[in-house]
């Protein structure tokens, strides 16, 4: 009698996922950053693949691809999991690992005229909604003259 093969890696992948309860959503995420992963290393088996293949794979979105932090950090945790969960292996080597960077935010703040330009050009019912703005902005233009 033949013994029964090990599962796919795939089968490995949903099992581990389901049985942590997550997402169908992360399911699907994590199985295409590990499947793409494999095709990326002309379709190698992850455990034969080490340190070297894993950050390349990482970097390479941010160097070659210029996508956003939060694309790498998705195709980074699905491989943490497939390394850490599936195949119980530590990966300190991330440390070489090339970040995409994240925007800085810098808020939009207008000036008075600026507003006063903007509700000029408005009217009817967006009139009636925008303007308390800039009648919010008159007790403290008085408040400003009399100190």
């Amino acid at each position: 009698m033949q013994a029964p093969a090990a599962p796919r890696l795939i089968d490995r992948v949903r099992a581990a996922i389901r049985s942590r309860h997550y997402s169908r959503r992360t399911e699907k995420t994590y199985w295409f950053w590990i499947r793409y992963f494999i095709l990326h290393n002309s379709k190698r088996h992850p455990a034969e693949m080490g340190a070297a293949e894993v950050t390349a794979f990482l970097s390479w979105p941010a160097t070659e691809r210029n996508v956003a932090a939060a694309t790498q950090n998705q195709a980074l945790a699905a491989l943490l999991f497939l390394y850490k969960v599936l195949l119980e292996r530590d990966l300190r080597w991330l440390d070489d690992l090339v970040r995409a960077k994240r925007p800085a935010r810098v808020p939009v703040v207008l000036s008075e005229a600026e507003v006063r330009g903007l509700l000029e050009q408005l009217e009817g019912v967006t009139w009636m909604m925008a303007s308390p703005l800039d009648r919010l902005e008159q007790p403290r233009a008085e408040y400003r003259a009399s100190a």
